[in-house]
Formats: C-alpha cells, sequence, structure tokens
C-alpha cells in the first residue's frame, strides 16, 4: 500500500457497543479490489455474533432418549405434553447470553411436526395437545420478536424417523429413485413452504447437516426460500451455503479465518470444502463465514443436543464459554449455542442461569472500551484518555466492502518513540479479537502489511 493512500482517525473513549447498531454504508471506490462481498442478509446474521437454538422433539416428550436423538421410531402423538411449555423463557435466556438471534428445531431427527402442517400426519394437529391446535413455530417466532431477538427456523430432511428417511433418503438410505423418496421430497418442499411463508421475516432457515438438490434426488427447497424469504440466510445446499458449518462442535475457528470459499460446489460437504472448514480460503470466490456451533451441556463426557434426564454435569463452565466466544466471535464467526428443552418444555434452570452468567462474562471483558476508534487507511491509532494498562483489542473491518485486510499487526505506544508489539495476524474479517500480556500504553496501533484494496476499520477498541 503506497503513503498516498494512508489515511488516520483517532479516537478515544467511545461507548462500548455501539457500532453493532451502525448501519453498512456504499462508498463504492475500490470495492472490485476487495473479493466477495456479503448480502445484507449475511451481514445482519455476521453482526448477531452469537445465537441460541433450542432443541426439541418428540423423543424427548415420550421420555425416550438416545445419543444426538438418533432414534429410528415413532411415538403416539398423545404422548406429546409440554405442559409448561414457555417460549418466552427461552428467549429471555438467550437474550441474557448476550444472543441476537434465537432458532427452534421445528422438527429434528424423528419428524414430528411442531407446528400446523398439512405436509404428512404426524405432528400437533394429530396430538392431543391444546386440543390439536398448538404451533410452537408460532409461539417460538413471537417470544423472539418480543424479546428483540431474531428468529430462526432448523428443520431436518436429512433424518425423518416418520419417513424412514436417513441419510437424506427413505427406506433406512436405501430407497433413492423410488416412488416414496419422491413423496418424501414433496412433503420436504410442503414443510419448506409452511414454515417460510407464514412465520414472517427469518434471520435464517437451517437444514440440519444441509439438504440435498433435485440433481440428487432431493427436494426442490431453494426456489421456494428464495420466493418467500429473499431476506434470510440459507444453510444449506451444494446449491447455496450462505455460511458454513466450521467443521467441530468443539467451539473454536481456524487462525486465521476468513468469509470466503472456493467457487462450484458450496457445501461444507463439498471435496474443496472440507479441509477449508475452519480456515477458509483467502482467495475464495464465494462468502461464506463460519459458524461455530457447540452444546451448551458439552463436557464431563456429555455431549447433548437434546435433553436427557440426570445431565446437568455436563453444562460448560463459564470460562469455556467465553474462552469458545474468543475463539469463534473473536476469530470471524458466528457463536451458536445449543440449549436442551425439558420434556415439560422448559429450559432447565441450572443452563438458564449459565446463559445469563456467560452473557454478564463477555459484558465484564468487553462491554467497557479503554478507547476506540474507526477509519480508512493502513494505520489506524487509537489514543487513550490517559496512559493505561491495556490487555486484549477488537478489530473489525467494514466487510460491507469485503475482507480487505490480508497481513496485520497491533502496537503499543509504551514511551517516547516507542511502539510494542502486541498482536499480530492476516484475517480479520467482522471481528478479530487478541488478548495479550497486560502493558500500559498512552495509544495503541494498527498497522495494516498487506490489503486487497484500501482497509476500512469499522472499529479498532481497547480494553
Amino acid at each position: 500500500m503506497t503513503a498516498s493512500s494512508r489515511r488516520r482517525f483517532l479516537g478515544q473513549g467511545a461507548a462500548g457497543a455501539a457500532w453493532l447498531a451502525g448501519g453498512w454504508t456504499s462508498r463504492g471506490a475500490d470495492d472490485a479490489a476487495a473479493g466477495p462481498r456479503p448480502t445484507p442478509a449475511q451481514l445482519r446474521w455476521q453482526q448477531c455474533e452469537v445465537g441460541v437454538i433450542f432443541h426439541f422433539d418428540m423423543p424427548v416428550a415420550a421420555g425416550a432418549f438416545a445419543p444426538n436423538n438418533e432414534i429410528r421410531t415413532t411415538f403416539d402423538p398423545s404422548l406429546y405434553n409440554p405442559e409448561a411449555l414457555d417460549t418466552d423463557a427461552w428467549a429471555a435466556a438467550a437474550k441474557a447470553a448476550g444472543a441476537r438471534y434465537a432458532v427452534f428445531t421445528a422438527t429434528h431427527f424423528n419428524g414430528f411436526l411442531q407446528w400446523q402442517s398439512d405436509a404428512y400426519p404426524y405432528g400437533l394437529r394429530q396430538a392431543k395437545w391444546r386440543g390439536g391446535k398448538g404451533d410452537v413455530v408460532a409461539d417460538f417466532v413471537a417470544s423472539c420478536r418480543r424479546a428483540d431477538l431474531l428468529p430462526g427456523i432448523y428443520f431436518s430432511t436429512h433424518r425423518n424417523a416418520w419417513w424412514t428417511a436417513w441419510g437424506h433418503y427413505v427406506d433406512g438410505g436405501a430407497g433413492r429413485g423410488t416412488e416414496k423418496q419422491k413423496a418424501f421430497c414433496r412433503a420436504s418442499e410442503r414443510m419448506t413452504e409452511e414454515l417460510c411463508s407464514r412465520y414472517g421475516p427469518l434471520v435464517q432457515i437451517w437444514y440440519d447437516a444441509g439438504v440435498k438438490t433435485p440433481a440428487e434426488d432431493g427436494p426442490d427447497v431453494l426456489p421456494i426460500f428464495e420466493k418467500h424469504q429473499p431476506d434470510s440466510v440459507f444453510y444449506h445446499s451444494r446449491q447455496r451455503s450462505d455460511h458454513r458449518w466450521i467443521g467441530n462442535e468443539k467451539g473454536f475457528a481456524g487462525d486465521p479465518c476468513w468469509a470466503t470459499m472456493p467457487g462450484g460446489e458450496v457445501s461444507h460437504n463439498a471435496a474443496a470444502w472440507k479441509p477449508l472448514l475452519a480456515s477458509g480460503d483467502p482467495d475464495g470466490t464465494v462468502w461464506s463465514p463460519g459458524m461455530v456451533d457447540v452444546p451448551l451441556r458439552g463436557t464431563n463426557g456429555v455431549h447433548d443436543w437434546l435433553w436427557r434426564p440426570d445431565r446437568e454435569k455436563g453444562i460448560e463452565p463459564v470460562e469455556t464459554l467465553l474462552r469458545m466466544y474468543e475463539q469463534s466471535v473473536g476469530r470471524n464467526s458466528v457463536f451458536t449455542v445449543g440449549a436442551v428443552v425439558d420434556p415439560k418444555g422448559r429450559l432447565p434452570e441450572p443452563d438458564a442461569v449459565r446463559l445469563a452468567e456467560f452473557g454478564r462474562a463477555v459484558q465484564a471483558r468487553y462491554g467497557r472500551e479503554a478507547a476506540a476508534g474507526a477509519g480508512d487507511g493502513d494505520s489506524i491509532e487509537v489514543r487513550l484518555p490517559k496512559p493505561a494498562r491495556v490487555e486484549r483489542v477488537s478489530i473489525a473491518e467494514d466487510i460491507a466492502h469485503g475482507e480487505r485486510i490480508r497481513e496485520y499487526r497491533v502496537e503499543g505506544h509504551v514511551g517516547a518513540d516507542t511502539w510494542k508489539p502486541l498482536a499480530a495476524g492476516q484475517s480479520v474479517g467482522h471481528r478479530r479479537l487478541h488478548a495479550f500480556d497486560p502493558v500500559e500504553v498512552a495509544a495503541v496501533r494498527l498497522v495494516v502489511a498487506r490489503a486487497r484494496g484500501t482497509p476500512r476499520i469499522r472499529r479498532l477498541a481497547v480494553y
């Protein structure tokens, strides 16, 4: 980058997370040089940073439990009776965790439809609960909107016990090309139509393990999604993958972690994508940022996405959740925490408490900036109101104009003309967090060593 492109903006004492509420404005100029850019829907999803996905399915209601809900039998719908269902409490817990979006498993692997569906006769219309008129999806979406959370919906065409679909195809995975598979595809399209058209704008539609395309003998769902949810995020098929799974359920993204991936087949199952899930591709032509998903109950030999009795020992410690936050949100990814719902429809109290503790821990660490600034160019400097000990820094690019930074370093002004190295890296993207040994500085600066186009720094914050 030439000296003539260099600009500097000085800032100090800015309020905590105000930048998250800002709009995204086009500045034109050298956007083409910066490569792929996100859609408005992808921007909105990435700005959420933290989400909670609530898992509930018929086997939990029926008292049948298995790892990852891998139960291939169906149940009498009368066994579904979440008599204490409280989606407002779910939303409040997500909000307390610092989440900006929440997702509900409208139908998980058992195929029980938790909304008023005409897709096939195994769901709330066949249950005695609420006289067969219950709609948990509607309740959940309404609770999210009251809590100022963006609602999302998850459902599975990958596994569906009612259709004997396992691995995307009926008859336990062996029914590809059969009339039964065609009927399952039509039912999957009907589910998509109902969920995308009835509940207003959604932050995302999440197909577990993806959805097969018509060319793979799968349902033709993408046109339905695009018709009814044009401002939403689609996850995912080989046709479209608006974000990607990070490749593990352990709570971390790679370092570096780019938001771009190769073109061609765009599923995390595609051969070109699998080796790059954690890191992304700095030269990729598709914008598909990372999603780091973990179950809240994921330690001490427990890895539960759905409720099982007497498993509270698996609730992750606050310190672990905070580290996961820093290694997901702090590495240009979105952090999605899985919460269980018990047979009565409640988020267990210990889980709700831990989510709130996590939210407070993030605020305690990142809720108050010592100083902050923004600007364009290869060197951005932030001066503190007075010299102080700092130990963390947050960098955020204006990703509406793409990921421009390719290599950078962070330095602290420790006296006279002396700048001490504090951190360094390659990818920044939506947000990059660095921790370092506490050091007293009068200023902190970001120096960009390599970039595509002019770096656009939305926020440089010191803690």
